[in-house]
Formats: structure tokens, sequence, C-alpha cells
């Protein structure tokens, strides 16, 4: 939502400037300029990237444009999850996390956890990695490895999707110019015209260096922005979650498992020492 808002805010600050100047909004109507522009940054775009990026740049927009954040009850209910998984294997073995990790959509620890359970990278990242701790016979050390390789590639994966926007960004008022340059080439030629159709393909072509330049610092930037910091974060949720195994394979119990877990929250969604205390006593478990 506030990808929306920021939208609206850019295009109605530049209205409103451009209105206290007396300025005509018909002249800002070029749609020449648009499409030389836009489409030279689509064509610029399918060029860089590959079809998995293209389809991961068209799935990640309207993520961006939910605006979806994780709270501190996301992270409270996660460490929840875990807690109750951990207490499960502390009491009957860790087998009884079998049934658990083989069909998430099934279990019952899970399922008091519906967040987590839309979230498919999560949910496989935790699940086989508890299966490959099933299997037995795996150090600490190793399960910390193997996860911390998937976390790289995930964010190796991501990573391309911001970098070709902000690449697309850095191009558009390049792209006004060849906007403007093709408007002042038209312009050239009918000079016989008279001054006022000559100012007229001036002031057209100068739409071409300024919607360049909007387009990029107020549209398409921000956006590869916004994209690079939800990334960030899904990494920081993947972090937690290896912690918190990481931990337990290192024979901690649930209780200050989770504990390490919750320190590597940031601080804006971390719960404290004792909400988290209060939490898992509050809260039904296995």
């Amino acid at each position: 939502m506030n990808v929306f808002i920021g939208y609206v805010v850019v295009i109605g600050a530049v209205l409103l400037g451009f209105f206290l100047h007396q300025g005509n909004f018909y002249l800002l109507l070029q749609p020449s300029e648009i499409i030389i522009i836009v489409g030279a940054a689509a064509g610029s775009v399918l060029i860089a990237s590959p079809p998995a990026v293209l389809r991961k740049i068209f799935a990640s927009i309207p993520k961006a444009a939910r605006g979806q954040e994780r709270s501190k009850d996301d992270y409270l209910d996660l460490l929840k999850s875990f807690y109750d998984l951990f207490i499960l294997a502390q009491r009957n073995g860790l087998l009884a996390l079998e049934k658990h990790v083989e069909n998430p959509e099934a279990s019952e620890v899970f399922n008091r956890n519906p967040t987590f359970l839309n979230n498919p990278t999560a949910v496989a990242f935790v699940c086989d990695t508890l299966k490959v701790m099933l299997s037995g016979g795996i150090p600490p050390h190793e399960i910390e490895e193997l996860m911390s390789v998937e976390i790289e590639t995930y964010e190796s994966e991501q990573r391309p999707v911001p970098n070709i926007l902000a690449k697309t960004a850095d191009s558009l008022p390049g792209l006004g110019i060849v906007a403007a340059v093709l408007g002042v080439i038209v312009t050239m030629a009918s000079v016989n015209e008279g001054a006022i159709v000559v100012g007229q393909k001036v002031a057209a072509a100068l739409v071409g260096t300024f919607l360049g330049v909007l387009l990029c610092y107020g549209f398409v930037s921000p956006l590869a922005t916004n994209l690079e910091m939800q990334m960030q974060e899904d990494v920081r949720f993947l972090e937690t979650i290896k912690t918190c195994i990481v931990s337990y394979a290192k024979g901690n119990p649930p209780i200050v498992s989770v504990e390490i877990a919750r320190r590597t929250i940031v601080t804006e969604q971390r719960p404290s020492f004792q909400e988290l205390e209060s939490y898992l006593r509050g809260r039904p478990g296995i």
C-alpha cells in the first residue's frame, strides 16, 4: 500500500508544482515520448533478463505493492512453532517430528501458524533441514553449513530482480534524452512553420527528458530499493530459522534455542524476553 501512496504523492507533488508555475497540463501529454521511453526501457529489461528472472520480476512487483512486512506477532508464532516441535522431539524423540515435516499442511503445530505455511520458501527450508536431521549422523556444524548454503542460494536467486530494476532506473534519464533528441530533430525540420509551432515541439521534446528523470527517481529506483529491502528481510527471516534449528541441533534446550533465535530479530520486530516467555506459556502446546 505504501508504494501506491508514494506514487500518488510523487505525481501529486509534481503536478501541483507544475500547476503553481501556471503550466499547461496538455503539454505533458506526449504519447510519443512515453512510447519511446517506456518501450525502450521494457526492451532493455527483456535483453538483460533471462526468462526465470523476468518471471521473478513480474511476481515481485505485486508483492512490493502489497507492502507486506513481518510483525512481532509473526516472529512470536515462528518461535512458538519451533518451541512446540522441539518439546515434542524432547519428549518422544526426534522421529516424532517426521509426520510434521513430511506433511506440514496437516501438522497441528504448523497449522497454528498460517503465516508460516503461506511462505513456501520457509516451509521447504525448515522441513528439508529437519528431514536431514531425522536421517541421523549429521553433526551440527554440517547442518549449519547446509542451511547457510541454501540461504546464499536463495539470495543469489532473488538479487537480480532489484539489480535489474536499479539498472533500468539508471538508464531512464538517458532514454529521456533519446526521446528529447528525437523531438529536437522533428523540431529542426519544422523551423519554417513559425515560432509557435517550434515552441510547442521544443516543449514536447523537453517532456521526454522530464519523464525519463521522473520515472527514474520517482518510480523505478524506489521500487528497486523496496524489493532489495524485502529480499533482505526474507533473508533475515531465514537466518532466524537457521539459528533456531542449529542451536537445538547443538543440544540446547528448546527454550534456550528459541531465545538464541530471538536475538537475531531486528529491534523493531523483536519480542522482549518477557513477551516471548509469556507467549510460549500462554498458548497451548502439543
